[in-house]
């Protein structure tokens, strides 16, 4: 059988273990959450949520996962990678989209939000259970594909758009929470089913046994300083709070100012997110692995920045029409897709690479968490901030993301540092310089 000539293609052909198991479930996000995350902050502003409020729970939001996120290393080595997985994934995904669908005001979706939180445990043990087994020339492939399914995923929101049009906004969001909770507890089911246990798992689940979680987090102590010796982890680290900032303000108040500022309609909110996903796909399969390829990644991230940032600039400086957005209204959200589809894709899949090839490979789940907490403790803040600036002007919220990515350009442009030498040659791979 010819292998495929597209780099990304032959990397999804060839996927086996582990790496297949996690790549190929992550499309059925589509069918569930993908549903729901346009219409979440609209659907709380239906019932009487405040911009405040509504910032305010993205940050509570982020500092439980602070809490998760700081456990999530001694929790993914105590029950091993595939068992954390998909125990903290019915804790973070199907009991909170129960309490969503079911919500009635604020307490409702504090609680949800707390909960939800828990997703830090299972993507740090996601993330192990995905790339530990897989060849370190293959990751930034990996996770390109892992953002591909994603994008995909968005491909299913025409049904949302649907549900509300027949419905109403506030019955079918309800349905689609109710939908969620069944298709992510089969996702659970089938990635458990048809993954393994990998060897730096069982190695983990060997040295924890007997000792107890107190103790394995007393530990840490010893994790820290391969951090802090480590210029390319603190590096790596920087770019993804940003990157993670950028992305909270925009998930939580990207549809609010459509909506509520642009006059765009709740029925046509999913095919804004659909429409950028199908364009990020388009950008992996063509542009962006032939911006990557080379081993040399600087160039790639600082156009991500420059790119994005125009993105959000030209969101703010869209003109407010009168009534219901205008035919000017969508070709200017068209042009920002385009641009946040490019921006947002390929430093998505920068971020999490550029973290996966610096951190140390016998540590990979204490170091992640405590990555993960130091870039979640640094970007909570960032969800109340929003809040109040969409308080006073919806715009406010972008250009503060505009700023953080004018910040991204500085630190990528003079602090960039290079990735652990290979010991051998690394072939059609995108290894940072």
């Amino acid at each position: 059988m010819p292998r495929p000539r597209n780099p990304l293609i032959a990397s999804l052909v060839g996927l086996r273990g582990n790496g297949r198991a996690c790549v190929y479930t992550e499309p059925m996000w589509g069918l569930s959450m993908m549903l729901v995350l346009p219409y979440a902050s609209v659907f709380m502003l239906a019932l009487g949520l405040q911009d405040q409020q509504i910032g305010l729970l993205a940050t509570i939001s982020m500092l439980s996962q602070v809490v998760f996120g700081l456990l999530s290393g001694v929790i993914t080595d105590k029950l091993g990678r595939r068992a954390t997985t998909a125990v903290f994934d019915i804790i973070a995904w199907a009991i909170p989209c129960l309490i969503w669908a079911f919500a009635q005001n604020f307490w409702w979706f504090l609680v949800a939000a707390v909960v939800n939180g828990a997703w830090q445990v299972t993507q740090n043990s996601w993330d192990c259970l995905l790339v530990e087994d897989v060849d370190r020339a293959e990751i930034p492939k990996v996770y390109s594909l892992i953002k591909v399914a994603a994008e995909f995923s968005a491909l299913f929101a025409p049904i949302a758009a649907l549900l509300v049009s027949r419905l109403g906004l506030e019955p079918a969001v309800r349905l689609l929470y109710l939908n969620a909770f069944v298709i992510m507890s089969l996702k659970i089911w089938i990635l458990y089913r048809w993954s393994t246990e990998t060897d730096t798992g069982r190695i983990r689940l060997e040295q924890t046994r007997g000792v107890s979680i107190w103790r394995s987090l007393a530990e840490y102590r010893g994790v820290l300083p391969l951090i802090l010796r480590s210029k390319g982890t603190i590096f790596s680290l920087a770019i993804s709070a940003i990157v993670g900032a950028v992305a909270l303000v925009n998930g939580t108040f990207w549809q609010v100012i459509i909506n509520q500022e642009l006059g765009v309609p709740d029925a046509l909110l999913p095919f804004f997110p659909m429409i950028r996903s199908v364009l990020s796909v388009v950008f992996f399969f063509t542009l962006i692995p032939r911006l990557t390829h080379s081993r040399h990644l600087k160039a790639p991230t600082l156009l991500g920045f420059a790119v994005y940032l125009a993105g959000q600039l030209l969101l703010v400086a869209i003109p407010e029409p009168a009534g219901a957005a205008t035919w000017a209204t969508y070709a200017l959200l068209g042009a920002c897709l385009v641009l946040d589809a490019f921006g947002a894709g390929i430093l998505f899949m920068l971020a999490e690479s550029l973290v996966a090839l610096h951190v140390d490979r016998d540590e990979r789940s204490r170091v992640m968490a405590i990555q993960r907490t130091c870039v979640m403790l640094v970007t909570a803040p960032f969800g109340w901030i929003s809040g109040w600036l969409s308080g006073m002007d919806r715009s406010w919220p972008f250009l503060l993301t505009s700023a953080l990515l004018v910040l991204g350009l500085v630190v990528a442009g003079r602090f960039w540092v290079t990735t652990h030498a290979e010991a051998e040659p690394v072939r059609d791979v995108a290894v940072p310089d």
